[in-house]
C-alpha cells in the first residue's frame, strides 16, 4: 500500500473548501493552514484568467525533511505517509528549510485568536494542546480517517471532485489510471523527492 493523491487542475475552481475542511478536521490555529490554494493571474486583461493550484504536504518517498531531522521526529510509515512525532520535535525547523514545497508549519505558541480580546474558547484550548509552542506540524493525509475507512477531509469535501485519493502501488486504482492516462506529474519533479501527490494538467 502506498497512499497517494491526484489533483485535477482542470477541475479545481479555487473555492478553498479543502482549506476549510482541513482546518476544521485538524483544529489548526488561525495562523496555520496545511492545505492551501495558490492563486495566480495569467495573461493580461481582457485576455486573462485565474489559475488555482492546491498544495499540501507531498508525502515524498525521498523526503528531505526526514533526512534533515536530527531527532527522528519526522518519519515515513509503511503506507507512505510522512508523520511528525511531536514529543521528539525540538523545533529546530531544519525540516522546514529542507522542504521544497513549504508544507510544514511552526507553532510559535502565540496562535492568533479567532476572537481577539475575548476569553479563550474551548476550540482554542484544544489548539493549544495539539499545537504546543516550538513544534512543527503538517498534513498527514488524515490518517485517523483512513483507519476508519474514510477519505481525507479535503478529498471528501471538494465540491468539484478535483481530488482523488488511493493506492499508488495498485496499477488499476483510480489514482494510478489517472496518472497514466492524463500524464500526471508532481510539482517540481526536478528536485528528486518523489512526491506522492500528482497533478493533472489544466
Amino acid at each position: 500500500m502506498h497512499y497517494g493523491m491526484v489533483i485535477d487542475l482542470a477541475r479545481c475552481i479555487g473555492c478553498t473548501a479543502c482549506t476549510v475542511a482541513c482546518k476544521t478536521h485538524n483544529v489548526t490555529p488561525k495562523d496555520i493552514a496545511w492545505a492551501q490554494v495558490l492563486v495566480e493571474e495569467k495573461g493580461k486583461y481582457p485576455n486573462s484568467n485565474i489559475e488555482s493550484t492546491p498544495v499540501l504536504c507531498m508525502h515524498c518517498q525521498n523526503a528531505p525533511c526526514i533526512s534533515a531531522c536530527p531527532t527522528g521526529a519526522s518519519y515515513r510509515d509503511d503506507s507512505g505517509i510522512v508523520h511528525i512525532k511531536k514529543d521528539k520535535c525540538i523545533g529546530c525547523r531544519a525540516c522546514m528549510v529542507s522542504c521544497p514545497y513549504n508544507a510544514r508549519k511552526f507553532s510559535f505558541g502565540d496562535a492568533q485568536s479567532y476572537y481577539p480580546g475575548k476569553e479563550t474558547t474551548p476550540l482554542e484550548k484544544v489548539q493549544q494542546t495539539k499545537f504546543p509552542k516550538g513544534v512543527v506540524s503538517k498534513c498527514e493525509f488524515c490518517y485517523e480517517r483512513l483507519a476508519e475507512g474514510l477519505l481525507p477531509a479535503c478529498v471528501a469535501t471538494c465540491p468539484a471532485h478535483a481530488r482523488i485519493f488511493g493506492d499508488l502501488d495498485n496499477p488499476v486504482s483510480q489514482v494510478s489510471i489517472l496518472i497514466a492516462q492524463k500524464s500526471g506529474q508532481p510539482l517540481h519533479p526536478q528536485v528528486g523527492t518523489k512526491p506522492s501527490v500528482y497533478y493533472l494538467p489544466r
